[in-house]
């Protein structure tokens, strides 16, 4: 299962899943180096997917220039 991090508060980070569920989860069970806008998949260990994360941080962009003009 994938999310996005969505932010931090407190000890939670706020996970929404592609699935458009949104879930806290406790920060320490999510990478120390993950930020905002990253992809965390949840499988037997949890991770941040970079690929898939600069892969939808640069769909995003697309988006954002094209309402832009």
């Amino acid at each position: 299962m994938k999310g996005v991090i969505d932010r931090f508060e407190g000890e939670f980070v706020i996970i929404v899943f592609d699935d458009g569920k949104v879930e806290s989860i406790n920060r320490q069970l999510i990478p120390n180096e993950a930020k905002e806008g990253d992809v965390i998949v949840f499988e037997s260990t949890i991770y941040i997917d970079n690929e898939e994360t600069l892969k939808r941080k640069k769909k995003s962009k697309k988006y954002l220039e094209f309402w832009e003009d």
